[in-house]
């Protein structure tokens, strides 16, 4: 396990805040700690970020780019459904890939209805995923949308 601390300014700081962002894509965060610092030179976010200090990879040990293996609508959704498991995970305070990896979420995005039957078809989501996080990724037909 690593630590790492990012100071962002609160006021210019988007070059530091994307650096921020590249990562903690790149690796495997345990917990992530923010606060707001006042400072006599300014008003920072800073950031601590425990990790792992390897890079994601999928299960075959290569890196994964999904940009590049999903269609560009898949993608949108892949996308979506990332930031609803980063919601859950923020809230339970749990690293993101407990509530589903990144290559389960891939397969979650091929689908273009989501339902608990489909979520269980995917390699390492079970029961007890479905009945904890389901009803967050549970999507209706486009006819059934209000």
């Amino acid at each position: 396990m690593q630590i790492k601390l990012f100071t962002i300014p609160i006021v210019g700081g988007e070059a530091l805040n994307e650096e921020l962002n590249a990562f903690l894509r790149s690796k495997k965060i345990l917990h992530t700690e923010h606060e707001l610092v006042i400072h006599d030179q300014g008003v920072f976010w800073c950031f601590f970020v425990k990790y792992l200090d390897e890079q994601l990879e999928g299960r075959d040990g290569k890196k994964v780019d999904y940009r590049q293996v999903l269609d560009e609508v898949t993608f949108q959704r892949f996308s979506k459904l990332r930031e609803i498991r980063k919601q859950i995970a923020t809230n339970e305070a749990i690293p993101a890939y407990v509530v589903f990896t990144d290559e389960e979420l891939a397969e979650l995005a091929k689908q273009e209805v989501i339902t608990p039957a489909a979520m269980k078809s995917i390699k390492g989501i079970g029961e007890k995923k479905v009945e904890k996080y389901g009803q967050h990724f549970i999507t209706k037909p486009a006819d059934e949308k209000s």
